[in-house]
């Protein structure tokens, strides 16, 4: 089976339209899931998975070549990143266009990113013709994405600072106001505190920490 996993985009151009556009916020699954369709007696058994690297895509890809290595296909499609500009539809054998493509079709039209869909197909004995093939993977993908918990999430900035603990007073005043998230934090006589918050956010807090005099912060 094919287990090329290469992050060279290789969908047409004309199912990117809408794609990247630099938001702080992107939609993805909470969770794994799992749906199935029957088409003439041809089983499909679709997964989704969040998942955040080509790494994570390799691995389940190959665990499930692995488990269902009785079945005529093994396909997938993958989108990666907030501006989803990383992804890839794989065929694994079946005519070209017609199972990677719809699968990472039903992603675009849901919005979704960092997600894997697989889908497993047992053959029924009964070919289902290009349009066939194309309407069942769809109807697949689109299954396991219905039974998925769809989440927002944020694209969050990380900003370090350092300053003298007579300035304690001054930082937490900024903190409770801009609301960063606290990642880590050390006091002594010089004191580091590493923040996080939505990137639309961080000029602002930028700003606010630069006014305090004698605090640095890390390029």
């Amino acid at each position: 089976m094919n287990q090329n996993l290469s992050t060279k985009d290789t969908t047409p151009l004309s199912t990117r339209e809408g794609q990247g556009g630099g938001a702080d916020s992107y939609l993805t699954i909470s969770s794994p899931s799992s749906g199935q369709y029957t088409e003439k007696r041809s089983k499909f058994l679709a997964f989704a998975f969040p998942v955040s690297t080509v790494d994570d895509i390799k691995a389940l890809v190959e665990e499930h070549q692995k488990k269902y290595y009785d079945a005529r296909h093994v396909c997938y499609a993958y989108m990666l990143g907030h501006e989803r500009l990383v992804f890839r539809a794989n065929d694994n054998g079946e005519p070209s266009g017609t199972a990677g493509k719809p699968i990472l079709g039903q992603i675009n039209s849901n919005e979704l990113t960092d997600i894997l869909i697989i889908v497993v197909r047992y053959f029924g004995g009964v070919k289902l013709g290009t349009s066939g093939l194309i309407q069942a993977y769809k109807a697949a993908a689109a299954e396991a994405i219905a039974a998925a918990e769809i989440v927002e999430r944020t694209v969050d900035e990380r900003i370090r600072i350092h300053f003298e603990y007579v300035l304690m007073n001054a930082v937490m005043r900024v903190v409770k106001e801009v609301e960063p998230a606290i990642l880590s934090q050390t006091f002594d006589n010089d004191c580091m505190m590493e923040l996080s918050i939505r990137a639309s956010q961080m000029p602002l807090l930028r700003q606010r920490l630069e006014k305090i005099d004698g605090l640095r912060i890390d390029d």
